[in-house]
């Protein structure tokens, strides 16, 4: 580390500490900063997301579906968002959409439905951000239901649930 960088990580320092010690200075929030959800309830019908903890919501964000939301997903391709209970199994900050965490679709109840069916349950259901190349204005994405199954929320919301949520909460989607 050069002379430089000594004194600027010194006036770095020295001015971190003296805005702690000015009233009403906010210093930037960090992941700490924030409440964690123990549970996740999607809404499918009112298109609500909560974040609960201890069965109370704290926070509700809007949501998007996918392109035949009623009813539970059956098989891939069918365009609908699952039903039951599942939990957050992954992240992945470099997705094709605003971060993602997925949701460990299908569990078993879901294999046997499509296994007796003859198909394929699918996969690779998230909780998601917008498109990084969006094909349609920001309008679109936010009142229609747009994706092949998974949950799309605002950019910013995914930053808040992103924050809020561990590995391995439980998430429940209801109808």
């Amino acid at each position: 580390m050069g002379q430089a960088d000594n004194k600027r990580t010194g006036l770095v320092s020295c001015l971190m500490a003296t805005l702690i010690l000015i009233p009403g200075v906010m210093l930037p929030a960090t992941a700490s900063d924030f409440p964690v959800a123990d549970k996740i309830l999607v809404e499918k019908a009112s298109r609500k997301l909560h974040l609960l903890s201890n069965g109370i919501a704290f926070r509700t964000f809007k949501i998007a579906l996918g392109f035949a939301p009623d009813g539970t997903k059956v098989e891939e391709g069918d365009q609908k968002t699952p039903e039951g209970y599942y939990l957050l199994d992954g992240r992945n900050p470099d997705s094709e959409y605003f971060l993602s965490i997925h949701i460990s679709y299908p569990n078993t109840a879901d294999r046997m439905a499509a296994a007796r069916k003859g198909v394929s349950p699918g996969g690779q259901i998230m909780i998601h951000g917008q498109p990084n190349n969006p094909t349609f204005s920001a309008g679109y994405y936010a009142r229609e239901d747009w994706t092949n199954g998974c949950i799309a929320v605002s950019n910013s919301d995914m930053i808040d649930i992103w924050l809020m949520t561990p590995n391995s909460v439980p998430i429940e989607i209801r109808p």
